[in-house]
Parts: C-alpha cells; structure tokens; sequence
C-alpha cells in the first residue's frame, strides 16, 4: 500500500485490507508521545492496525493497559469525527474531526506537568 495524504491506495485490482496513520499523522502522535517520555509519563506505546481502526496505546509501564489509546475510524469520518481520544478506563475523553483537536488535552496536561 502507499500513503498519500488521507488515501490509502492498494495495488491495483486490491482493496485496502488496513486503516493506517498517513505519515503527518504519525509524526504529530510519536512527537507527541516523545515529550510525554520526556515529561516522565509515558514509557512504552504499541499500535495496532486492521480493516476498520488504526490505534495507538500509550503506557505508564509495559505491563499496565493503556494510559491513553489514539483511534481513527474513517468510517466515522462523516459522524462525530473519525478520531477518538480514550482515557486509561477506556472512557471517551475527546472525539473530532481533527487530530490536533482531539489530541490537545494530552497536551495541555503535558504543560502543567512541565510548569508543575
């Protein structure tokens, strides 16, 4: 598959068989994992990607389940958004149309944990 933009595009006479994260998406998602490494609150992740979802999982520990898990649905696209930010008891905590919006209160606990 190659990534363009939004589209994912199988070889020809193929349908796509995954979701992915186009590689601006990815970049903003391990920048941001980066600095919660940094700030101390994250240190492992995983992703997991298959016809419907691509997820990735932030962790306090390895062991624990996810601190924070980062999904897109584009089948949901024209519904509430295809991205969806859960909390560590699987609890909506954002959804919306845009990745930076729906990722924007992690990064605003990541500056009161600097500040702090």
């Amino acid at each position: 598959m190659n990534f363009l933009g939004d589209t994912v595009i199988a070889f020809p006479g193929r349908k796509p068989q995954q979701v992915g994260f186009t590689r601006i998406e990815l970049t903003r998602i391990l920048d941001l994992y980066g600095r919660m490494v940094a700030a101390g609150q994250w240190r492992d992740y995983a992703m997991d990607f298959t016809g419907d979802v691509a997820v990735f999982a932030a962790f306090r520990r390895a062991a624990e389940r996810p601190q924070t898990r980062i999904e897109k649905r584009p089948s949901l696209r024209a519904k509430q958004g295809m991205w969806t930010l859960f909390g560590e008891h699987g609890q909506v905590l954002k959804r919306g149309h845009e990745l930076p919006g729906v990722i924007a209160p992690i990064e605003r606990r990541l500056l009161k944990a600097v500040d702090g």
